[in-house]
């Protein structure tokens, strides 16, 4: 149903661990870190590099404030305990006796900048407050305050850290393990839930834009409830070096497990299209991923992205043989299975539900996933959907604004309709796809997955503005 495609030029694919955290620092405000919602962190006791501690200047907190050195790169490191990984409110107390804003990169243990500009208050002694939202690590995290100019930063005298909504009220905490019910997803409490999140592009191609500053952005600024790991199995994909690209996937699901995000981890067979082809492969890499991870209640596992050029009967066939591999390590986890015609309920090969309908997977705890674009797939698929919607539990893995090639103009009134639908009958979604690819269905402007800015709308292309919107709106996600 939809074309894949390489690219011109390879892209490096992630490769860069996540740092390692230090201990806790002895300058937080409170007996027990584990414990505290707010904490307070003197600049004075923090980590300085490029600067002095002073106390010249009135208004300040405890035993004084740090004076940037005037250089870019000068910075002042807090050690910040959270009691879980989440979330977290960032106030930095500042003041700069300039008219010019001296502005400075937040980073948590060494990536997901974020940017604050700490503009002119009008005196050295006349203080203010500078705020960021970030992601923290359950323990102890390192906050890095950058200067980015040759003016340095600001006079800073403290940080305050509310971790008060930490690991309360993400996607993943509050549905916990998901199960199937009837033709519905449904949460820990049993009740039915939908999922909405972005897909990501080959991580082969474009790994450099899924990285801890995108995934706080799609966790936070988005507000995204779940990340599809699109891997695929050819096309420079997984069979070139299984080791490589298995590793990727482990990181990616403990990114989106620190974020509250459920991980959907995606066998993303193309071609050949006929998932029997890779079962081999297939059995090797779920056993390992569902091994590793079968203790945590936020992983999905999508077996065939989008069978094509195979029967029905065949797909069935390799499913009731995937089904038994996952459930021998992970007995609980939700298993994804793609339908025929490229995920298109087998329309796109003249076919309709009817096929699985009367001949249904001999499984439990599983859903059909259909895919669709919005400028090519219109009335026909529609009706498909909303006819076996009824029928069979459904969950849309891949779809965009545009034409099957993810490239295009948007469709922006067809796209609404169907998310109208899936919105009222809870059916999830993951949009095809976050990256930076020059198609107009890559969400990023091209080049911006080489920088560190991705929160707002500047960076984004009109199908970016357009599905970020649709994911900002609160989640009902029931608990009783």
């Amino acid at each position: 149903m939809a074309l894949r495609w390489p690219v011109l030029t390879l892209l490096p694919p992630l490769v860069a661990a996540f740092l390692a955290v230090p201990a806790a620092s002895a300058d937080v405000d409170a007996a027990d870190l584990g414990a505290a919602a707010v904490t307070e962190h003197q600049a004075e006791s923090a980590t300085i590099s490029g600067g002095l501690v002073e106390s010249n200047h009135a208004g300040y907190t405890g035993g004084g404030f740090v004076n940037y050195d005037n250089a870019t790169g000068s910075y002042v490191e807090f050690t910040v305990n959270a009691p879980a990984a989440g979330t977290a409110t960032l106030s930095f107390r500042y003041a700069n006796g300039t008219t010019t804003t001296r502005p400075v990169s937040v980073t948590v243990n060494g990536g997901g900048a974020t940017s604050l500009p700490f503009p002119g208050t009008g005196a050295w002694s006349t203080w203010s407050t500078g705020t960021a939202t970030v992601s923290l690590a359950a323990g102890a995290n390192r906050v890095r305050a950058t200067a980015t100019t040759a003016n340095g930063g600001p006079n800073l005298d403290r940080l305050t850290v509310d971790t008060a909504t930490t690991g309360v009220g993400r996607p993943a905490d509050v549905n916990g393990q998901l199960r199937v019910c009837g033709v519905k997803l449904c949460n820990q409490y049993g009740r039915p839930i939908q999922l909405r999140g972005m897909s990501t592009h080959g991580i082969q191609w474009y790994a450099q834009c899924v990285k801890p500053a995108s995934l706080d952005a799609l966790a936070t600024d988005w507000g995204a409830d779940v990340l599809r790991i699109s891997m695929y199995v050819q096309e420079d994909g997984y069979e070139t070096n299984p080791r490589k690209f298995t590793d990727l996937v482990h990181g990616y699901i403990e990114e989106a497990t620190r974020r509250g995000l459920y991980a959907l981890v995606d066998w993303h067979q193309l071609d050949p299209g006929d998932p029997n082809a890779n079962i081999a492969l297939a059995r090797t890499f779920f056993t390992e991923v569902a091994q590793r991870h079968r203790d945590k209640t936020n992983i999905i596992y999508d077996i065939a992205n989008e069978p094509n050029n195979v029967s029905w009967a065949g797909i069935k066939s390799y499913a009731e043989q995937m089904i038994p591999v996952i459930r021998a390590q992970d007995p609980d986890g939700v298993v994804f299975v793609g339908t025929h015609g490229w995920g298109s309920l087998g329309i796109s090969d003249g076919r309709s539900e009817q096929d699985i309908i009367a001949n249904p997977i001999n499984a439990t705890n599983f859903m059909y996933t259909f895919h669709f674009y919005a400028a090519s797939h219109q009335d026909e698929y529609f009706a498909a959907l909303q006819r076996a919607a009824s029928r069979l539990p459904i969950f849309v893995t891949e779809f965009g604004t545009q034409t099957y090639t993810g490239d295009g103009a948007n469709d922006f009134a067809y796209s609404q309709k169907y998310l109208d639908f899936l919105a009222a009958n809870k059916i999830g979604w993951t949009n095809w796809n976050f990256s930076d690819d020059f198609r107009s269905g890559a969400v990023f402007k091209e080049g911006t997955c080489d920088g560190s800015t991705f929160t707002g709308t500047g960076v984004l292309k009109p199908a970016g503005v357009w599905i970020r919107d649709r994911m900002r709106t609160p989640d009902d996600f029931p608990t009783s």
